[in-house]
């Protein structure tokens, strides 16, 4: 062996690594967030319904979740850039698309399809994994906290951008400036190269094989509990990023209301992602969770039950962002906690597929219920039921290693 050969690998560059995932998670889920600011000026161009709309949006929401077990896959196997650079491809070509989509098969295919793989091969979920291998255990918790928070300032400047945009130079343009900004990530994507191959010391799961890392996670009674919880968190997320712009607006309000309540949602956010990051980090990730579902449920009850107003949308906009993506930190951290980082990116995959399953019924029910009924009142009351479903089932989730990495931290 040579002696340069023996040296030790210099370790990763981790303020760049933050700095560059933060970026992407604001570019990957900007866009996306900022669907539901064209729904009406779409649907009124093309002459569609909403449920045209609401599917192409379930769609994308179906095909990311479906794609990011794959995605994780892919990222553990080739690395980071590669995967990112082809899901950047994925998406700003959807976007492209979408601006000259005449039909609904095109809506569907672009808007749908499209970017939903784009936005699996290069989000926030590929992101904290790159996070979890390259930070500490006691730091993993923060360090998703802040990657989930910078996907939520994606969504407070997006909001805002996008309604500006749109009203200025029209939807068309808008996307076409969306569709640049994405195009940014695999140059971003540079800093978190890399692939799970950790060294034995750092992980004495690395011998582990992907296909036993999957068996082993869903023969395990909390990551089953979790993979099913987290099916409400995309359920109440994608309805409302998508149909709360209508929904105000049909209740006479300005339209204007439902950008500032996105953009608002992705403020509070910020803020609740990095608490949740930190109280994740210290106290009980399961008991966490299931106070975040119970909290939703009680915001969508008073928001449904009183008077709508802008002070009552700007109140439920801030509770629901405190809420709204915190529930990622220790969803993750918790998936981090049972099998460790080597297969993060895989595992967490799987969770997050359930997330978007969630999501495309939240989406497409909404339409396809006011479609039928005139009214989201149903769909509204479906959230609140699923909240305290949500907050029933996290509760027992012990966190813990599995027996097998307990074993051998224990040896």
């Amino acid at each position: 062996m040579s002696a340069t050969s023996s040296l030790p690998r210099p370790g990763p560059n981790i303020p760049l690594i933050i700095a560059c995932g933060c970026l992407i998670a604001l570019l990957s889920f900007g866009p996306r967030s900022a669907m539901g600011l064209f729904f009406q000026p779409m649907t009124e161009a093309r002459g569609w319904s909403r449920e045209i709309f609401a599917l192409a949006i379930a769609i994308q929401n179906l095909m990311w979740g479906i794609a990011q077990p794959v995605a994780g896959m892919m990222s553990d196997r080739f690395g980071t850039w590669k995967t990112m650079t082809f899901g950047a491809l994925l998406y700003a070509s959807g976007l492209l698309m979408m601006i000259d989509a005449q039909s609904a098969v095109a809506l569907h295919v672009s808007a749908g399809v499209l970017i939903g793989l784009g936005i699996a091969f290069s989000s926030f979920s590929l992101v904290l994994a790159a996070f979890g291998r390259a930070v500490s255990p006691e730091q993993r918790s923060l360090a998703f906290g802040i990657g989930t928070a910078s996907g939520s300032l994606g969504q407070f400047l997006f909001a805002p951008l996008g309604g500006a945009l749109i009203a200025n130079i029209g939807w068309q343009q808008t996307l076409l400036v969306f569709a640049g900004l994405v195009a940014l990530v695999p140059l971003l994507a540079i800093a978190l190269r890399g692939k799970s191959d950790l060294p034995k010391e750092q992980n004495p799961a690395n011998d582990q094989k992907l296909s036993a890392a999957v068996a082993e996670a869903f023969r395990t009674r909390g990551f089953i509990l979790l993979t099913i919880g987290f099916f409400v968190c995309g359920f109440h997320v994608a309805f409302i990023t998508v149909h709360l712009p209508p929904y105000i607006a049909d209740l006479g309000l300005d339209p204007a209301w439902g950008a500032t309540a996105i953009a608002l949602i992705g403020l509070c956010n910020i803020v609740g992602s990095l608490a949740a990051g930190y109280i994740g980090g210290r106290y009980s990730k399961p008991i966490f969770l299931s106070l975040i579902y119970i909290g939703r449920s009680i915001a969508i009850f008073v928001f449904i039950m009183l008077p709508i107003t802008p002070f009552s949308v700007l109140v439920f906009a801030g509770v629901m962002g405190l809420l709204w993506l915190s529930t990622i930190p220790p969803t993750s951290g918790l998936v981090a906690v049972m099998f460790g980082p080597r297969y993060m990116a895989t595992l967490f995959g799987f969770v997050f597929l359930s997330h978007q399953i969630g999501s495309f019924l939240g989406v497409w029910l909404g339409g396809k219920l006011y479609d039928e009924t005139g009214s989201y009142d149903a769909i509204w009351w479906c959230g609140i039921v699923l909240g305290i479903f949500a907050a029933i089932i996290h509760w027992p989730i012990e966190e813990k290693p599995v027996q097998r990495l307990a074993q051998e931290a224990a040896e």
